[in-house]
């Protein structure tokens, strides 16, 4: 995948698009001095960027998120810091956006900076094992949901689908048909698929543009 300056990250409650935000981060710091990722998911509060805080800081990634993160006040408070992805253009950022259209409320505020830039991809995460999402149809629906309340189009699908640790490598390829089939309908490409870096190897050329994640914890 080529990375834009900016990487927006959306998708339903539960598609993991908080754990990708973390490991793309990661992955971009390789290649680039200053990075950030940035959560304004003000709504799911077991799945936190702020988990990996001290990680992300130990390898020179900027975290920026709510105070609240992390805490059991129920506060929709985003810090200005955010604007700071927006104004920097030195700095590669990827931003963890609320689940469905509640969550990407908080994206409006921040389009038109984004949008007169230009220079960002906006991804929509997909699990087809997610009960509200089992079908290409509903799951595009939603997405054009979340387009509405973020006032960002999306340019690319990430194919998510999961399990968690039950994961098999049969099952991430019995998804390919589901995250083609919203390619088709959305006419959008599916820019990568994410797997366990467990099960990398055995998945390694028989799927385009793969992507392996470790498993970010979740809040005890």
């Amino acid at each position: 995948m080529n990375y834009k300056r900016i990487t927006l990250l959306a998708g339903h409650y539960g598609s993991g698009k908080t754990n990708i935000a973390v490991n793309m981060a990661f992955r971009l710091k390789k290649d680039y001095e200053k990075v950030a990722i940035a959560d304004i998911d003000i709504v799911n509060p077991y799945f936190r960027t702020k988990d990996s805080q001290t990680e992300l800081e130990a390898n020179g990634i900027k975290l920026i998120c709510s105070e609240y993160a992390n805490s059991n006040v129920d506060i929709p408070a985003l810090p200005q810091e955010i604007y700071s992805v927006i104004d920097n253009k030195e700095v590669m950022a990827v931003v963890d956006i609320g689940g469905d259209d509640r969550g990407a409320y908080a994206l409006g505020r921040y389009a038109p900076g984004i949008i007169e830039e230009g220079n960002y991809d906006m991804l929509f995460v997909v699990n087809k094992f997610r009960p509200l999402t089992p079908d290409a149809r509903s799951t595009v629906e939603i997405m054009h949901e979340i387009e509405a309340a973020g006032k960002i189009k999306f340019t690319g699908i990430i194919n998510n689908s999961n399990i968690g640790n039950e994961t098999t490598a049969d099952d991430v390829l019995d998804s390919l048909n589901y995250a083609d089939e919203i390619s088709r309908i959305a006419c959008l490409p599916v820019v990568m698929t994410t797997v366990m870096a467990e099960l990398f190897d055995a998945l390694d050329g028989k799927i385009p543009n793969l992507f392996a994640l470790k498993l970010q914890k979740k809040l005890s």
